[in-house]
């Protein structure tokens, strides 16, 4: 057996022990409290005889201990979540099945992680008619399968998700195509229905009837296009929980990967797809197309010019809470590339230095909470799950507003990346050739980019040998 395990199941029965002796001594007090006889407490058969010879055995014992003590055991616990259809049939996917979310309840938790997906969007018929041939689960319900298993922050286990583990877990398929932001029905004349936001308001509402109005915090997270949509979303959920009632249920954001620039394209293309259409151009005639709804603030910032507000430089500071276009093809990036790619990261960086809670890796990669590496990437020695976590103490006293308080000791809030190349953090996940899947180091990326050692060496005023091992350690 693994030591680390022995060692840790050890822990694990020291805990439960000690739980046993305090539910016992809490339930002899009341009785004495009400002026009974005192009984002798009902225990729970445990045999430890022959552990050494049968491990196994007296863990499974153990476990089934921890079951019967506390019901968000991670061992008997469900651990998917089930898919429920929303009740209100008049809000649905694309094309007009019914939209619904996945949810595992975590009884006794006040804690409420509801998770929007993502998954890019598609602003015309013809770019809407692609995406539903190439990718209709993102645009339909009707194969949805009937459960889900959690990974990175919507995993039940503690070692993969030490701090949410045991929230009630809610996660949001998107099949609107819309960011999250439509508000359009599907009709004779439209084709497509588009009813982003209002699925978000839908969900919000069912989970009330869930335990939600019994909750203390909703994060509400996303990743990508649902991390725009947190984004977009997260006032109007908290403004939704005042109107029923519910003022007292801190709501908070967390965006990952959904921080977008409107940045102009290296290369002018015309605009006929998603890939080739220039960020702005495509979400302005999204906004059209869907009957997009944004921030209230935002949007009279911006004097109705509502596109503005799904970049998230535009749209964080007027929100109440808290909260690319190279292509890489095989051949050398050329040096005017590789210059673009370095200003795009300055502008990014740049666009970051107000937002009063961050976790920026100099990682090339695309969506981060819900993958099982989660854990592993790391900004100046902190872990994302860590920086969560001092973000979640550092706002624990201060309800539904934007007010941080300072943080603990060792508990940093705005973690970024300061090395000038692309993924020069060596936590990031590993990068891998897209054709053959073959890992490539730091180094053999970079030259991949058309990254000259020589030059930026000469640039820097150093050696290229040290250049080289900076890069292999991500100084």
């Amino acid at each position: 057996m693994n030591l680390l395990w022995i060692y840790r199941s050890m822990e694990m029965i020291r805990v439960l022990l000690v739980l046993l002796v305090l539910l016992v001594l809490g339930s002899a007090e009341g009785r004495r409290v009400r002026g009974q006889r005192t009984q002798t407490p009902e225990s729970f058969p445990l045999d430890f005889t022959a552990v050494e010879g049968n491990m196994e055995s007296f863990m499974t014992q153990v476990k089934n201990l921890a079951q019967s003590l506390y019901p968000c055991s991670t061992q008997k616990l469900d651990q998917e979540m089930k898919l429920q259809f929303l009740r209100n049939s008049s809000v649905t996917c694309n094309d007009g099945s019914p939209a619904g979310y996945y949810i595992k309840e975590s009884r006794g938790s006040r804690r409420w992680l509801m998770f929007l997906e993502g998954g890019w969007y598609c602003f015309s018929k013809h770019t809407c008619d692609s995406r539903y041939e190439t990718m209709r689960r993102l645009m339909s319900s009707s194969k949805w399968p009937p459960t889900r298993t959690g990974t990175g922050i919507l995993s039940s286990q503690p070692e993969e998700n030490p701090h949410w583990w045991n929230a009630n877990t809610v996660f949001v398929p998107y099949c609107s195509s819309d960011v999250w932001s439509g508000s359009t029905a599907k009709t004779d004349q439209n084709d497509y229905a588009f009813m982003g936001s209002q699925i978000i308001q839908e969900v919000v509402k069912e989970l009330v009837t869930k335990g939600l109005d019994g909750a203390k915090v909703l994060l509400l997270a996303g990743s990508s296009a649902g991390g725009t949509g947190v984004l977009l979303n997260v006032d109007r959920v908290s403004e939704l929980l005042e109107d029923l009632g519910l003022g007292s249920v801190q709501v908070r954001g967390l965006a990952d990967s959904g921080w977008f620039l409107d940045h102009k394209q290296y290369r002018f293309t015309d605009c006929i797809d998603t890939i080739s259409c220039a960020p702005t151009e495509a979400i302005k005639r999204g906004v059209r197309y869907w009957n997009s709804v944004v921030p209230e603030r935002c949007s009279r910032v911006y004097n109705g010019e509502d596109w503005n507000c799904f970049f998230g430089y535009k749209v964080q500071p007027t929100l109440k809470l808290m909260v690319d276009n190279v292509h890489l093809t095989g051949q050398p990036v050329q040096e005017g590339q590789w210059r673009y790619i370095q200003n795009l990261g300055s502008e990014l960086r740049n666009t970051l230095k107000n937002v009063p809670a961050m976790f920026a890796p100099a990682c090339l990669s695309h969506e981060i909470i819900t993958r099982s590496y989660w854990m592993d990437i790391h900004v100046k020695g902190t872990s994302l799950p860590r920086a969560l976590q001092c973000w979640d103490r550092s706002l624990r006293h201060h309800g539904n507003s934007s007010s941080i308080q300072a943080p603990p000791r060792g508990c940093p809030l705005h973690l970024i990346d300061s090395c000038p190349w692309p993924h020069c953090n060596p936590t990031c996940p590993t990068i891998r050739e897209q054709l053959t899947g073959q890992e490539m180091s730091v180094i053999q990326f970079l030259t991949h980019l058309g990254f000259d050692v020589q030059r930026v060496a000469q640039q820097q005023g150093m050696e290229p040998h040290k250049l080289l091992g900076m890069l292999s350690n991500g100084t």
